[in-house]
């Protein structure tokens, strides 16, 4: 990176190097904003994971203990009424047919 250059008149001109370290400054100001930005969105989304992880572990858990609850009820000869079979359906009316006139 230049900062100092010399000029025209042999004299040290930094005009172009200050030009560029702004530059530089501004555009690591834009970086350090995205940077940061990126940073809290991911912060977000662990969060957001660590409580799907927590919802899903105690669902897994109370699924467990109904599974279990089914277990001990069948073991202990409960049993659910059979399904009456449905009943059937209906035949559809046949549409009556009109009777069709000869002629004479």
């Amino acid at each position: 990176m230049l900062l100092f250059s010399n000029c025209f008149f042999e004299k040290l001109c930094y005009n172009i190097g200050v030009y560029i370290l702004s530059r530089n400054l501004l555009n690591m100001t834009d970086s350090q904003t995205h940077l940061k930005s990126a940073i809290e969105q991911r912060d977000a989304i662990v969060q957001e994971i660590q409580e799907l992880n927590t919802k899903v572990a105690s669902k897994r858990e109370l699924g467990l203990k109904v599974q279990g609850i089914i277990e001990y009820l069948e073991q202990t000869g409960v049993k659910l009424p059979e399904e009456e079979a449905p009943a059937p359906a209906a035949e559809a009316p046949v549409a009556e047919e009109a009777p069709t006139e000869v002629a004479e």
